[in-house]
């Protein structure tokens, strides 16, 4: 079985994180870049499944700019067995539907058997990539999976619902999205980082994909971009036996409750 878990560098959620006001983008450059750390619970789903089926292979696979290189050695040094960077600067302010795009085309040259994805990137926060892949490679998608069973023929688990939970199932090949709920990631010995420099690590453009785009491609088109307002001082209210009714006028005026005119 060939398992591609997809993985994302983003800048640390720890960090400040900053919009380029010129161009609308995150900058990327203002903090410390990491892997996110659902990619990450995502990858350990993966070599969790490996432990007890050697003949697995788990393929990292991320776009992104040249950075994420040093960010894919990490998933390398947990236990995945090779990587693939789609690396292009046509790319650069890709929406997620570009990027689904490109997703697609690169699971279809690797070769797949089950897609493992996060539910939702820290930095864009979309959380429909996973679904639309599905769509693209015409396969079922599971998502925001709190629990997972793979087995040689299909893929099971429980999503979480507010009104509940769900129990859904689907034959490979398949895609699915993961949550928190999932383990966190293992930690990488000192043997692993070493065979992660000597494992195969594979960069491609768009071009190598048979995909063609101009430098306008990115899809969606920013209109304008501003610093969020400093926060200002809330209301003090006293009370002098009418601060319930002041509250009640606040949330009412705010549209937080609904008046006795509405």
């Amino acid at each position: 079985m060939r398992i591609v878990v997809l993985m994302k560098e983003v800048p640390d959620t720890w960090g400040d994180r900053t919009l380029n006001l010129e161009t609308g983008l995150l900058d990327r450059a203002g903090s410390e870049l990491v892997l996110d750390e659902i990619t990450e619970r995502a990858l350990e789903v993966a070599l969790t499944y490996r432990d007890s089926q050697k003949d697995a292979e788990v393929v990292l696979l991320a776009v992104g700019p040249a950075t994420v290189p040093a960010s894919l050695r990490k998933g390398l040094a947990m236990g995945a067995d090779r990587a693939v960077h789609v690396q292009d600067d046509a790319l650069l302010g890709a929406d997620m539907t570009l990027t689904a795009e490109v997703l697609a085309a690169a699971v279809r040259q690797i070769g797949f058997d089950l897609v493992i994805a996060g539910n939702i990137s820290t930095d864009g926060g979309g959380g429909v990539l996973p679904s639309m892949l599905a769509e693209l490679l015409g396969v079922a998608g599971v998502t925001s999976l709190s629990s997972v069973e793979i087995t040689e023929t299909g893929v099971a688990g429980r999503r979480t619902l507010e009104s509940g939970a769900c129990d859904v199932s689907a034959a490979l090949p398949a895609v699915i999205s993961i949550t928190e709920a999932l383990p966190d990631a293992r930690f990488s010995n000192f043997k692993g980082i070493m065979a992660a420099k000597k494992k195969p690590f594979e960069t491609l453009a768009l071009s190598d994909l048979g995909l063609a785009l101009d430098e306008s491609a990115s899809r969606s088109i920013v209109l304008a971009v501003a610093e969020r307002p400093a926060r200002t001082a809330g209301i003090k209210i006293d009370d002098d036996g009418d601060a319930g009714q002041q509250i009640a006028e606040f949330l009412s005026q705010n549209r937080l409750i609904k008046g006795r005119s509405e």
